[in-house]
This record gives structure tokens, C-alpha cells and sequence, in this order.
């Protein structure tokens, strides 16, 4: 029996199903039994275990991006725009006039596509090509192993761990987002096999419930069959890996029951969905508004025709003929500036490690109003050994003579010195937690060795909470170090080398109800029985003696953003300690109410408890999180923070983090189940004001189902809003309904598997590259390296790429209105005929080679520095409102195409003098010089490659006219009258405009203008 290494255990060498059928072969999810041993039985159909985050295959890959393409409005109207040049009589030109436009915009758009769904396989190929190792015979794979530090590929039954003590700890942060690391079990007659090999020697039975989504249990059975008589054993969430989660320690066996969509974390996960930015919808309403006015305009110029003749075909022909006011060109300059923003992202040196995974929508993240974020996207080492500054504060219980005296007259007292109080302090500390140390090789020490010296250089510390091993680690660092540990022993190793061992009589687990934990202790070379408590200060005053300063101190540390724990002892006699040990024995075998019968027995024990600290405990952030919060909230987004942790460590890290501000109040939601209870909790939050809310998700729960609306509207005016215990489907439920409640743009930040529901349904996803794996930064639309760069990212490079596209889509606008005016009145002066001012290579050069780049160039323009939009995040806010792309604007940009395409045409009708050509030679070069002007007027701070794109245009126009001596009469162009009519012309058509700007700026300046002046 070998350990062969193989290569994408992502796929599991088992049978799989077709890609549309589940398992069990029916169309719903069903129990199933997996065989061990049983050859003639394995015939289980499994779902390919892979993970997919592109959005089309080989096959659907051209009609998806066709469909996407052509479901945008004006996309679809320019393909039956070049199908009808098809048609004789409504052909105005040549074809390619039409079709070459149409198929460049189609091209960019397939290859950026193809390209953005390239690198999407390539990042999931990597992920599902990580090599495992399996436990095989004659070549058939049955038991997959994974070593410490690797990720689980599927759901499975934990059989074995190569851990002394018999468990294992898991990292489940990417599955339920909880920083807690969770212990786990292997089934108990197959740990205790002599060898691994011997799990293929067994003949036996694993029974699973049905796939579904809760992550939290797990009911199931394991029978061994060989055995006389036969063993069950029952299985629950403790015995179970799931996808995702991460071994904290040693090398565990397990047997796969679910993959690929029947995995826990992926019904927990929802299907990618192609996003449309916001911009994108408005820029699709103001074309359809162009069509109508286009439609309205050959409607109005067939009835000045008295509908004389063929009236139905002209009016198609004046579809045509003003098909410039809706502009092909404006989706293709979109997208290529989308690739220029995306380009400028990741090329930005202040936010190094930045990716741009969808490129269609830079433009959102200059319009966000919510932001919702992971707490663990915030916290500084994504690893969970998290550096913590733990501050420890002993207090002495002196009492003057007199005053003890006064309170207890005659008593003789026995008053410790300070360093035995430190001492015991120290050593409750070291003894009451759930840590358990390991030794790993390190190169030079062997494992076998170093447990047995206990290498200092070996040790690792493995528990399911960091705060633990946090503390654990401080009294290493004063002393009193924790070398070994397993279920009924505990060593510590004193500043001498002295081991004191200590036998584990009861341990009392901390739960989220009774808020603290407590070990029994017998201190095996002096035989004292000790029982040592610590919990949360709200629980313990009431534990611990009468003192006068716990309440003062527990607050000041709590200000300080600290998790509080006050730690407490009572000695046991012999006979106390077999007391008590009788009566919880038969509380635990109680068949009713046990857990009530348990805890008052317990309690009977936590009384007059002899306080020996309080211990604070941060989370360390990582750089810039708090100034970062504090940016995002003066640019008016509201943060909220989304985390599968406990209420108080989500409540004590928004503190922190200054989520919740200094002066604000925190109203903590009650746990409520019913109906009337959440009623009244509502009617309670609704009294108070301008003050954070933290809810539960079980609380959550209630309320969406049977107050959303009340609730969303109270939590919308929250500053700040904290979910703590939140499943990955409710934080996406949460997105969704702040969508829908508020017609607001969304923003999710987060760092784990977790969070990718979340991610996938907010209007731009933004994922946090971490040490704990990469499912949140491949599924989001961006990825960054840390917490503070989004703030860069929001405010300068979201911002300027909203008002980039905005003034770029107006001005294409314009430039299209531009020439379609001029063809209006062109045909009402020649009697309404539907016969085109400008032909073939013209109307083509017009918006491409004549006027393209310093359009384009656009896309460099900023109105303020970067520095500036960090240093003034309120001009962030302005943006919320969309006024740089709005009706109003729209209708001004419209005027002023209207105004200077009349300006232009009747100028050249005025002062032509005899030939036709020599209204197109005056009208066509003053528009050129017009749009070349509206460009430089329009730009706010120049860029080298503005001027180059000006300069560059200019010289071209003026290079071709020696090639369209077909259109412009040559020899008119060199006379002077030329160039005087055309100057005339543009002067009228542009020196308005500049006189209009100069007269705003100098009485109505806009704000970011008052900041660069």
C-alpha cells in the first residue's frame, strides 16, 4: 500500500456525471451511502469537481458576447442599419460606409472578451490542478490525504489524523468568514487502526444526509461491517472537512461524499453573472432618446413633403441619411477607454498588486453609496497567528491596615506580596484556555525529537480562537511557557527549566450563552485542585468577589478598542472538588432538560471566585484601515461591515477599525424569534438616532421576513451597520435588497471564499489577495493587496474614470449632432431631399482619422491632481448624484451641437460663391476645426499626448485633402477667400462658448476649481 502523489484532486477519479445531472441520478438532491471496501458497490456519480468562474464555454462563447453586444439598444439599431444597405432602394452609399464601423466595434469587443475569459481559465486552472496525495491499492484512489497548510478540495468524512492527541484544528475562514479556528474529530474505530494502510483493509459504510446548504451540521452514520458484532458510529458537523477550510495541524485522511455543485461552499456561492455598469444603462437611455429624435426628425421631413409619392420609402432614406445622431462610435470609444482606466489601475504605483478582472465597468466605482466589507479583509495577517498587542493589567487587593481593620475588626489576614499575586495571575493565564502546543521539524531537529525536548524553535500553538494562542504566547514571552498537552494532561515549563504538569479533571467550554470558560486542575507536586474561570466582564462581576475598581478598568480597556477578559480562581478541596464531580456526572445523564441541570451545577461552583486580572486583547489592522474608513465615510459612502464572527469580536473590530465613530451609540439588536418580538425591536431601534446598528444573522433572518421594508429603510439611515453571524447567502441577500430598497450602487469588499456570493452580486466586487487563498480575488471584479487601496481606487481612479466616460460620451454625442444638424438643414434648403452632404471616405474620416484621437484623449483628462481627491474626499460626493452625465447635460451638449452645426451650414450656404464643392470644402474643414477646438475647450489639465492627438489630427486633415480632390475642389482651398470664410465661421460657431466658460469660471466656479487655483 502506497501514498501516490496525484495531480488535480479537484477532479476526483471517480465516475463522473454529465455536466447537467446530479447525484443520485435524479434531478433533486438525495441521501447516499458511500462504500469502503465493497468494489462490486462503488458506482456513486459524482458532479466534476472543479471550480469555474468564466462566463461562457467554447461553444457559447460567440452568441453570448453577440447577444450581450446586440441587447444594448443602438448596437442592435446599426446591425438593421447595414442589413437595409442591402436593399437598392434604400442604399445611400457604399456598404462599407456601414458595415466597417459595425465590425471594428465588434471585433474589440470579442477580443476583449476573449482575452478577460483567457486569463479567467488560466486562474482556474491553477487552482484546479493542486496536487494531493491519496492512500491507494492497485492503483484505485479511495482516500485522499491532506497535510497541514493545505486547502480541502471536497466534502469529506474525517477517518484519520496523524495527531497524538486524536483531533485536528481547521482554518474555516474562507467558508464561514469566523477567525476561530474549529476542532474537528476523526471517526473513532478508524483512529484507532494500527497504520493508515489498514483503512484498506476494512469492509464498511459511510451514510450522508442530502447536499444542502448549511454549513453548521451534518447528520450521518458510519458502520463497520467486519467487525462482531458490527460498529455505527453517528457522525456530525464535528467529524466533517469541508471544501475550502484549511488544516491547522497534522496530516488527516478522510473519504470524499460531495463535489463540484454538491459542495457545501459552493450552494453557498452564486453563479457569476455578467454585470452592466449603471453608465452603461444611462448611455443606453440617452440613445434611445437620440433614436426618437431621429425618428421624429424624417417624420417631420416627409410631412414638409406633404407625403408626396413614395413617402414610406423616404422615410427610411432619412433614417438613414441622419443615422449619425445615433453615434456607432460612441460604444466603441467607450470600451476602449474602459481599457485604458483598467490599464492606469494596474499600472499604478501607489497600489501595487492591483488586478482589473471585468473591464467594463471602472466607471462604477465612482458612483458607490454602500459599501459592504469582510472583517477579515481588515485584519493585518491573513494567517491567523495574529500579532496582538495584549496589554495585562495586575492589580494589587492591598487594603491599608485601617481600612481592613475597619472591614473586618480582629481579623487576622494573610496578605500576599505583589510577585505571588503576578505569579498566580501568570499561571491561571498559561492554564485556562483550549490551546494545544505541536513540534514540527525544523531542518536541523527532528518532530520525534523535538517533542521530546520540547524545542522551543519547533513549537507551534494550535486552538480555535488566535486570542488564545495570543495569550498563550505572552506568558511564553514572561515565562511560563506551554510545552505540552493532550486530553487529560497539561504541561508548563517555569524561567528555570522546571516542568510542572498538570492533570485536566473537567474542562467547561466557552459557549456564545454563558460568555466564558473554566478548567479544573490538580498541580500533580503539590495535589491542590484548582478551578480557574475567565469570560467577559458582563458575566464575571457577578462571579468574583467584592472589589472597587474591575468596572472602572474594564471600561478604560474597552475604550481603547480591547477584547476584555477578567480571569478568576477558587481552590477545591478533595472532597469538594467529589462533590461536585458526582452531581455533574448525573446532570449529564439526565435525559430531560440536561443543558440546564449542567450549567446550574457548574454555577454552584462560580461563586466568591478570587479575581486575579483583567486581559485586553487587539486585533491588529492592517496599515491605513482607520484613515481609509474615514475617507470613505466624508465621501458620503456608508460602510457596512458583513462577518461570520461572534457579536462581540465584530462589534469590538468595527470599534477599532473606527467604523463606528467615538460619539456615535451602538444599539445592539436582541436576539429575536417572533413576529411580535421583532416588531417591538424595531419600534425600540426607530426611537434612537444617528446611531450604529449590530444585528445577528439569526435576527436578521426574522426581520426580512416579516418587516424587509421597515427594516431596510431604519438600517439605510444607520451611519454604520455591523451583521455579525452571517451565512455567505445572507450577506448576498443583504446586497440584493439594498439594490432593490435604495436603487444604489453596492460595493463588496472581502478576502475569503465566503465572501464571494457577496462579491458576485454587488454592482462591483472588490477582492482582497491574502495569505488564506484567492476564491474571493478571482471571482470580484477587482483585486487589491490590502484594505487602504481602496481608497486610491475609489476616490481618484473611479472617480476620474466616471467623468472621463462622462465628458467622453457627450462629446461623441455632440460631434455626431454636430454633422446631423448640418445634414437637416442642408436638405430643408434643397427642398427637402434625402441626398447626403458628405460621402464615402468624408462621413468615414470624420469620426475616425480626423477627429478620433482628441476625442479619445479625453480619457487623460483630470480636474483636479490625485493627491488632491485623497487629501478632499467630498468631491467624491458630488459624483453620487450623477450630474457629470445627466438629462441636463445631456440637453446642453444637444443646444450647443445644434447651434454650431446651424452656424456652420448656413455660414458655408452664405459665403459660397459658385460651385457646390465649395460648400463642402468651407463647411466640412470648419466642423474639423470646430471639433478640434470644442476638444481643447472641454479639456481641463493637459496631457503632452492632448496636444500630439490635436496636432496629429490636424496634420492629416490637411495631408488628405491632396487625395479627395473628388469631394473638395483643390484650388479653392489655397485662395485666401477660403481660409478667411472658414476662420469667419469657426470664430461664430466656438468664440461664444469660450466666452460663456471664462464667464462661469469666473462667477460660478465648480469646487474642485476653488481647490486648484
Amino acid at each position: 500500500y502506497v501514498l501516490n502523489p496525484i495531480e488535480d484532486l479537484y477532479r476526483i477519479d471517480t465516475k463522473l456525471c454529465c455536466p447537467w445531472s446530479r447525484c443520485c441520478g435524479g434531478g433533486d438532491f438525495r441521501p447516499r451511502t458511500v462504500w469502503l471496501g465493497h468494489p462490486e458497490k462503488r458506482e456513486q456519480r459524482y458532479p466534476r469537481n472543479v471550480i469555474n468562474n468564466q462566463k461562457y464555454n467554447f461553444f457559447t462563447f460567440l452568441p453570448g458576447v453577440l447577444f450581450n453586444q446586440f441587447k444594448y439598444f443602438f448596437n442592435l439599431y446599426f446591425l438593421l442599419l447595414a442589413c437595409s444597405q442591402f436593399v437598392n432602394e434604400l442604399r445611400l452609399g457604399a456598404l462599407y460606409t456601414y458595415w466597417v464601423p459595425l465590425g471594428f466595434v465588434l471585433i474589440i469587443t470579442i477580443m476583449r472578451e476573449a482575452v478577460e475569459e483567457m486569463r479567467c481559465f488560466l486562474r482556474d486552472k491553477e487552482v484546479n490542478s493542486q496536487i494531493y496525495s491519496k492512500l491507494s491499492t492497485r492503483g484505485e484512489p479511495l482516500f485522499p490525504l491532506i497535510k497541514r497548510n493545505q486547502r480541502v478540495p471536497a466534502d469529506m468524512i474525517f477517518l484519520r489524523t496523524s495527531e497524538r492527541n486524536g483531533s485536528c484544528f481547521l482554518r474555516t475562514d474562507q467558508l464561514d468568514g469566523e477567525t476561530d479556528w474549529k476542532l474537528r474529530l476523526p471517526v473513532a474505530c478508524t483512529q484507532r487502526l494500527p497504520t493508515a494502510a489498514d483503512l484498506l483493509q476494512i469492509r464498511s459504510f459511510v451514510y450522508a444526509e442530502e447536499p444542502n446548504i448549511d454549513i453548521h451540521n451534518f447528520i450521518g452514520t458510519f458502520t463497520r461491517e467486519d467487525g462482531d458484532p458490527p460498529v455505527s458510529e453517528s457522525l456530525s458537523i464535528e467529524n466533517t472537512l469541508w471544501a475550502s477550510t484549511v488544516i491547522a495541524s497534522g496530516t488527516v485522511v478522510g473519504v470524499v461524499i460531495y463535489t463540484g455543485k454538491e459542495l457545501r461552499s459552493v450552494m453557498n456561492t452564486s453563479n457569476p453573472r455578467h454585470k452592466i455598469g449603471l453608465f452603461d444603462l444611462e448611455v443606453n437611455c440617452l440613445t434611445k432618446i437620440l433614436f426618437g429624435a431621429l425618428v421624429v426628425v424624417s417624420l417631420v421631413m416627409v410631412a414638409l413633403q406633404h407625403f408626396a409619392g413614395r413617402w414610406y420609402l423616404q422615410i427610411f432614406r432619412f433614417l438613414l441619411l441622419f443615422s449619425n445622431i445615433v453615434p456607432i462610435s460612441l460604444r466603441v470609444n467607450l470600451d476602449m477607454g474602459k481599457m485604458v482606466y483598467s490599464w492606469m489601475i494596474k499600472k499604478d504605483s501607489k497600489i501595487p498588486g492591483t488586478g482589473v478582472r471585468a473591464s467594463t465597468i471602472p466607471e462604477q466605482l465612482g458612483r458607490i453609496s454602500y459599501l459592504l466589507t469582510d472583517k477579515t479583509g481588515m485584519i493585518s495577517c491573513l494567517r491567523f497567528l495574529i500579532l496582538k498587542n495584549v496589554a495585562l493589567h495586575i492589580y494589587s487587593l492591598w487594603r491599608k491596615p485601617s481600612q481592613s481593620a475597619s472591614r473586618a475588626p480582629g481579623a487576622t489576614k494573610v496578605r500576599k506580596t505583589i510577585s505571588s499575586r503576578v505569579h498566580e495571575a501568570v499561571k491561571a493565564i498559561a492554564l485556562v484556555h483550549n490551546v494545544t502546543p505541536a513540534y514540527e521539524s525544523n531542518g536541523v531537529t527532528d518532530q520525534a525529537e523535538a517533542e521530546q525536548h520540547y524545542e522551543d524553535t519547533c513549537r507551534v500553538y494550535q486552538a480555535s480562537s488566535p486570542d488564545e494562542v495570543s495569550l498563550v504566547q505572552w506568558t511564553e514571552s514572561v515565562g511560563l511557557t506551554l510545552v505540552g498537552r493532550d486530553q487529560s494532561s497539561m504541561q508548563l515549563r517555569t524561567p528555570s527549566g522546571q516542568i510542572l504538569t498538570f492533570t485536566i479533571l473537567q474542562i467547561f467550554p466557552f459557549t456564545y450563552e454563558s460568555k466564558r470558560m473554566g478548567i479544573i486542575v490538580r498541580d500533580e507536586s503539590t495535589g491542590e485542585i484548582t478551578f480557574y474561570l475567565k469570560g467577559a466582564d458582563v458575566v464575571m462581576a457577578g462571579i468574583v468577589q467584592y472589589n472597587d475598581w474591575l468596572e472602572e478598568e474594564c471600561g478604560n480597556m474597552a475604550r481603547e478598542g480591547l477584547r476584555v477578559l477578567v480571569v478568576a480562581k477558587k481552590s477545591l478541596t478533595e472532597e469538594q472538588y467529589q462533590d461536585f464531580e458526582a452531581r455533574y456526572v448525573q446532570a449529564k445523564l439526565s435525559v430531560h432538560d440536561r443543558s440546564l441541570k449542567v450549567a446550574t451545577v457548574i454555577e454552584s461552583l462560580e461563586m466568591e471566585m478570587e479575581l486575579l486580572c483583567l486581559t485586553g486583547v487587539e486585533d491588529q489592522l492592517q496599515a491605513d484601515v482607520r484613515p481609509t474608513l474615514e475617507i470613505l465615510r466624508n465621501a458620503g459612502i456608508k460602510v457596512w461591515m458583513l462577518t461570520g464572527d461572534k457579536l462581540e469580536t465584530a462589534t469590538c473590530t468595527a470599534k477599532n477599525a473606527h467604523l463606528v465613530t467615538r460619539n456615535q451609540d451602538i444599539h445592539v439588536f436582541r436576539p429575536v424569534t417572533t413576529r411580535s418580538e421583532a416588531h417591538l425591536e424595531l419600534n425600540a431601534f426607530r426611537r434612537k438616532h444617528d446611531c450604529a446598528l449590530v444585528i445577528s444573522g439569526d435576527s436578521l433572518e426574522v426581520c426580512l421576513k416579516f418587516y424587509e421594508y421597515e427594516f431596510m429603510e431604519l438600517a439605510c439611515q444607520c451611519p454604520a451597520v455591523v451583521c455579525c453571524r452571517c451565512a455567505p447567502t445572507q450577506k448576498a441577500q443583504i446586497v440584493r435588497l439594498l439594490q432593490e430598497r435604495t436603487g444604489k450602487l453596492t460595493c463588496a469588499v472581502g478576502d475569503g471564499g465566503n465572501d464571494v456570493s457577496m462579491i458576485q452580486e454587488a454592482d462591483c466586487g472588490v477582492g482582497v489577495e491574502g495569505k488564506e487563498g484567492k476564491q474571493a480575488s478571482l471571482a470580484a471584479d477587482f483585486s487589491i493587496t490590502q484594505f487602504k487601496h481602496l481608497g486610491r481606487l475609489l476616490m481618484v481612479h473611479g472617480r476620474n474614470s466616471y467623468k472621463r466616460s462622462a465628458a467622453l460620451s457627450q462629446f461623441v454625442i455632440h460631434r455626431s449632432l454636430c454633422i446631423s444638424t448640418m445634414q437637416a438643414v442642408f436638405s430643408s434648403v434643397f427642398y427637402f431631399a434625402s441626398v447626403p452632404l458628405y460621402q464615402g471616405f468624408l462621413i468615414i474620416g470624420y469620426s475616425t482619422i480626423y477627429t478620433m484621437f482628441p476625442v479619445f484623449s479625453l480619457v487623460l483628462d483630470k480636474d483636479v491632481k490625485s493627491e488632491v481627491a485623497m487629501l478632499y474626499p467630498e468631491l467624491y460626493k458630488d459624483l453620487l448624484k450623477g450630474r457629470p452625465l445627466s438629462f441636463k447635460t445631456f440637453l446642453l451638449w444637444v443646444l450647443i451641437s445644434i447651434y454650431q452645426g446651424s452656424i456652420i451650414m448656413y455660414g458655408a450656404l452664405l459665403l459660397f460663391e459658385s460651385e457646390f464643392v465649395h460648400i463642402v470644402a468651407i463647411s466640412f474643414t470648419s466642423l474639423i476645426l470646430t471639433e478640434l477646438l470644442m476638444v481643447a475647450l472641454t479639456v481641463q489639465t493637459w496631457h503632452w499626448l492632448m496636444i500630439v492627438a490635436e496636432l496629429l489630427s490636424l496634420a492629416c486633415y490637411i495631408a488628405s485633402l491632396v487625395f479627395l480632390h473628388e469631394f473638395i475642389d483643390l484650388y479653392f482651398i489655397t485662395t485666401l477667400s477660403f481660409v478667411w470664410k472658414v476662420t469667419a465661421i469657426t470664430l461664430v460657431s466656438c468664440l461664444p462658448l469660450y466666452i460663456l466658460k471664462y464667464l462661469r469660471r469666473r462667477f460660478s466656479p465648480p469646487s474642485y476649481s476653488k481647490l486648484t487655483s
